[in-house]
């Protein structure tokens, strides 16, 4: 009986012990990757982050002009330009 009490106690410590590594080395649960697409503006020399506040705008941006939308990235060098410089015109009313 003194020989299971010490076995016992022993595998309680080693257990006891070893839970904080055994958890720890556990898979975490992947979180969602959200990609973040900056834009740079050539004339004003700053990055854009391309989200929904700023996909609003764009579509917002199509809408005074009285043009069909097109895509950000299907335009060409100089309307994206054009967008840009109008956007800094027309900042969020945050």
């Amino acid at each position: 009986m003194p020989n299971f009490n010490r076995y016992f106690s022993l595998l309680l410590l080693g257990a006891a012990l070893a839970a904080p590594a055994v958890t720890m080395a556990g898979p975490k649960p992947q979180e969602p990757s959200v990609q973040v697409v900056r834009v740079y503006d050539r004339d004003h020399r700053d990055h854009h982050n391309w989200d929904d506040r700023e996909d609003r705008a764009y579509r917002r941006y199509y809408v005074v002009q009285r043009r069909t939308y097109r895509g950000y990235d299907r335009q060409n060098a100089r309307a994206q330009r054009k967008y840009w410089r109008w956007r800094h015109r027309h900042p969020d009313n945050d």
